[in-house]
């Protein structure tokens, strides 16, 4: 598959590529190096990101839902300091995902599973993260500030110096009461 002049594919080397607006519908982009790859925009509705690397990628404005059914799958992606401002991840699976200093303000989450998920000092900022699964998230020193995490499943999750403020926990499961490692 071919789109804007880069070969797209398991494994491809995206490496700062510029895939603004582009149709990637269903593409397997599963272990592809996306390091610092322009994605503003793109339609990654069904994407398979399996393990891949979106380090410092710029996925704003991104659509990484799904077709009657679960969104994009970027379990195990590599995400650390990418920008998800208003990117649409509804019902998207990033399992064990490394979004470390990750930007996810006014990005919709709900119904995602971050199971498991490293959001360490990401900004979630005014996130939609509604009915979102984050048993054993890391969300040491993340931006919650005015986040929807109402009937969100925070079970052994780890909420050290989060910013909570204006939150809305309506309904949402809390981390047991113990220390994390």
């Amino acid at each position: 598959m071919n789109v804007n002049g880069y070969e797209i594919g398991p494994g491809a080397n995206l490496r700062g590529a510029d895939l603004s607006d582009a149709n990637l519908r269903g593409a397997d982009l599963s272990d592809a190096n996306l390091t610092n790859a322009i994605l503003r925009g793109a339609d990654l509705t069904n994407a398979y990101l399996w393990s891949a690397n979106l380090r410092g990628a710029n996925l704003r404005g991104a659509n990484l839902t799904g077709d009657d059914g679960p969104g994009a799958n970027l379990t195990n992606a590599i995400l650390r300091g990418a920008n998800l401002h208003g990117a649409n991840l509804t019902d998207a699976t990033l399992t064990f995902a490394k979004l470390r200093d990750a930007i996810l303000t006014e990005a919709i989450l709900r119904g995602a599973n971050l199971h498991g998920a490293n959001l360490t000092n990401a900004n979630l900022t005014n996130a939609n993260l509604t009915i979102a699964n984050l048993w054993s998230a890391n969300l040491t020193n993340a931006n919650l500030t005015n986040a929807n995490l109402s009937d969100a499943n925070l079970t052994n999750a780890n909420l050290t110096n989060a910013n909570l403020k204006g939150t809305d926990l309506t309904g949402a499961t809390m981390p047991n009461r113990r220390r994390h490692e």
